[in-house]
């Protein structure tokens, strides 16, 4: 009995032990084999599938051989595209013949990998979880059997049951962590919508170039390149022998036409930024109008453009404005100071609507610039008036920041400040020449000959009514100051001149010692006087009285008086029209009329700067776009665009061509004037 009563368990144990091996087995074997068709597989039975092909014999030993090849079926084969090359479209040969079947992002690491090692060590596995769990079935006490055989199988059939507490502990699969913090989520949303945009554009315009190149230019091309070598050589040689403290100053040869090039590629592509970023403003030039001047009647608006202002300007004063006429999008811009008290340097700067952040052209002066205007033909000459006297002549094309001609004492040079410079046709020797005008009464002419400016004086101004004392007791006529001019536009040697005391010369370059006609216009000085570019015989004049006059040159008294209300600056003609002019106040406010729509008051009254802090100096129409610039006197220019109903023209008939030209403003004008011709002249 004791020996029966030991060996017992130990049997039991080897039974259950068995039975829980056959039962992983079969497990494992469901586990390969699915649990689809099983107890069918255990009988030894196969099911037909129902889509399966009843095939005959011969028709199961057939052969049917399958090549895979790496061109796709389905690829197109007809793609053509447009070659620049030929100027033609042109079938594609390369087509992509990648044909994606499946794609499956793997997870798995190598288990003899780094990180792998470093899983594991930051992990419990099965083997660690067995070895922990087995310690206490092992020291769980035996039960002795005393049932015998019958017993053995009980236990036995009770360790195959998979409610057993060895059955569970067996199956009990270990919990892997996540590795990658995944989390299964799923979400439905639309899906956008799909557009193909395509455009079609014009192949580039090419040309065909062609050139024959013989022994003997390629010869002279070597022998000019070799004569510059050596005189760049011989050039650097002088220089090493000259003093001690010019060999520290380096060397600074002229720039190359390599050098002309970048600097001129820089300068687009300065341009090309700066309409990016002011991409609004561009498009408003070009294509902008005001679609509220239709419900306005006759009033219209003014349009901020861009703004132009060079840093070392800042404390100057725009002192003139003048469009290039060759080149529409050039303007030059004079800088000085009317605070006589505080006259200092002044500056000549050269701007363009392509680049409004810094000028095209510097030019630094001693003295500050009072006037300038440029030649309607030879558009790089410039002609300057200062405030020290002098007259200068600028060109464009010259490099370096000194004047090509400048006046001396000894050539003619004014003693007071030149308040007026405009240029003349070319002279019986096609020479250049233009005229100034000064506060010491010379209207002078100045010719361009050789390299020196000579002059001679076109006129004296006296006041008629004032009368001094001279030398030896004889009395002589009292010098009158001038302050602005202007040439007739039809009549060569017709000019008109204004003067300090408010009266305005009609003069001739035939006559040089009296006046063909005098108008007391104004009880202020002058400050500018302008032929009206379509009628021969109006001109017009404003003033520091508030008024701005329109005049008949065979009349002595004014056709139109306007009355501003604050000091006028500046007056100019519109280049469109013969009845549109446009005038600038000290308070800030740029006046547009139109005599034809209205012949009372101005169809446009807007305020450009701030009314206490910034006045307005100078004014000039664009000679070819919509716009105007007005200077103030904080060195800013400003770019105004004009609104549709500040250049309408007039109404005509349905079915009628609308007339155009210079003989259509000269009558517009003219029965303007026609109206005011009466023997009682009104005041308007």
């Amino acid at each position: 009995m004791p020996t029966s009563n030991v060996t017992a368990p130990v049997k039991k144990k080897v039974l259950g032990a068995k039975s829980q091996k056959t039962t992983n087995k079969r497990k494992e074997e469901e586990d390969d084999n699915g649990d689809y068709g099983w107890e069918e597989r255990a009988q030894g039975k196969l099911i037909k599938p129902t889509d399966q092909l009843d095939l005959t014999d011969t028709e199961l030993k057939d052969e049917i051989t399958r090549i895979l090849t790496a061109k796709n079926p389905h690829a197109p084969q007809n793609i053509v595209r447009y070659s620049f090359k030929e100027g033609a479209f042109k079938l594609t040969s390369v087509v992509d013949q990648l044909a994606v079947h499946f794609v499956l992002d793997g997870c798995l690491i190598h288990q003899d990998s780094d990180e792998a090692r470093r899983l594991a060590a930051n992990e419990d596995f099965p083997e660690e979880t067995a070895t922990v769990d087995a310690g206490p079935e092992e020291e769980k006490p035996e039960v002795l059997d005393t049932s015998g055989d019958g017993g053995e199988e009980d236990d036995a059939g009770e360790d195959d049951r998979p409610d057993s507490v060895a059955s569970k502990t067996n199956n009990q699969e270990p919990k892997c962590t996540n590795q990658f913090n995944f989390i299964e989520r799923a979400s439905q949303t639309l899906n956008n919508a799909l557009r193909d945009r395509g455009c079609q554009t014009v192949p580039p315009p090419r040309c065909n170039y062609s050139a024959t190149a013989s022994q003997w230019d390629i010869y002279d091309a070597y022998t000019e390149e070799l004569h510059k070598q050596e005189m760049k050589k011989d050039k650097q040689k002088s220089k090493k022998d000259g003093d001690k403290n010019k060999k520290k100053i380096m060397l600074v040869d002229t720039p190359s036409d390599d050098n002309h090039h970048m600097t001129t590629a820089i300068k687009l592509l300065e341009r090309m930024v700066n309409q990016n970023t002011c991409n609004e403003i561009a498009q408003d030039f070009k294509y902008f109008e005001d679609a509220a001047d239709e419900f306005r009647e006759q009033e219209g608006t003014l349009l901020p453009l861009w703004k132009f202002q060079y840093d070392k300007a800042k404390m100057m004063c725009v002192t003139a404005l003048c469009w290039n006429e060759k080149y529409p999008d050039l303007f030059a811009v004079g800088l000085g100071s009317y605070d006589f008290s505080k006259q200092g340097r002044g500056m000549l700067l050269f701007y363009t609507l392509k680049n409004s952040t810094f000028p095209e052209y510097i030019f630094p002066t001693s003295s500050g610039v009072l006037c300038l205007d440029i030649h309607k033909q030879h558009s790089y000459l410039v002609a300057v008036g200062f405030y020290d006297g002098c007259v200068c002549v600028y060109n464009l094309k010259k490099k370096g920041l000194d004047p090509e001609y400048k006046s001396t004492a000894n050539t003619g040079k004014h003693t007071d400040p030149v308040w007026q410079v405009r240029w003349q046709n070319d002279d019986m020797d096609n020479n250049h020449n233009f005229y100034s005008v000064s506060s010491d009464g010379r209207v002078v002419s100045w010719t361009l000959i050789k390299n020196e400016l000579v002059f001679s004086d076109a006129i004296k101004l006296k006041l008629t009514d004032a009368v001094s004392d001279g030398p030896d007791g004889i009395q002589e006529l009292t010098t009158a100051g001038g302050t602005c001019c202007d040439f007739h536009k039809q009549i060569d040697c017709l000019f008109l001149v204004g003067t300090e005391e408010g009266k305005i010369h009609k003069c001739s370059k035939n006559y040089s010692s009296q006046y063909l006609e005098t108008y007391d216009a104004h009880n202020m000085a002058v400050d500018a006087v302008k032929w009206n570019p379509y009628h021969p015989k109006v001109f017009m004049s404003c003033s520091s009285d508030w008024t701005v006059k329109i005049w008949d040159h065979t009349v002595n008294i004014p056709m139109f008086t306007f009355e501003l209300n604050a000091s006028v600056g500046d007056v100019a003609w519109a280049p469109y029209s013969s009845t549109v002019f446009a005038a600038v106040t000290t308070e800030g406010l740029v006046h547009v009329f139109d005599l034809s729509i209205n012949k009372y008051q101005a169809i446009c009254q807007q305020p450009v700067v701030a009314k206490n802090k910034t006045k307005l100096t100078h004014i000039d129409f664009n000679p070819i776009h919509p716009i105007i610039i007005v200077g103030d006197d904080r060195g800013i220019v400003i770019s105004l665009k004009l609104s549709p109903n500040l250049r309408k023209k007039p109404k005509c008939k349905k079915g009628q061509e609308l007339p155009e030209g210079p003989d259509v403003e000269f009558a517009k004008m003219e029965k303007l004037l026609s109206l005011l011709r009466d023997p009682e002249q009104t005041t308007v």
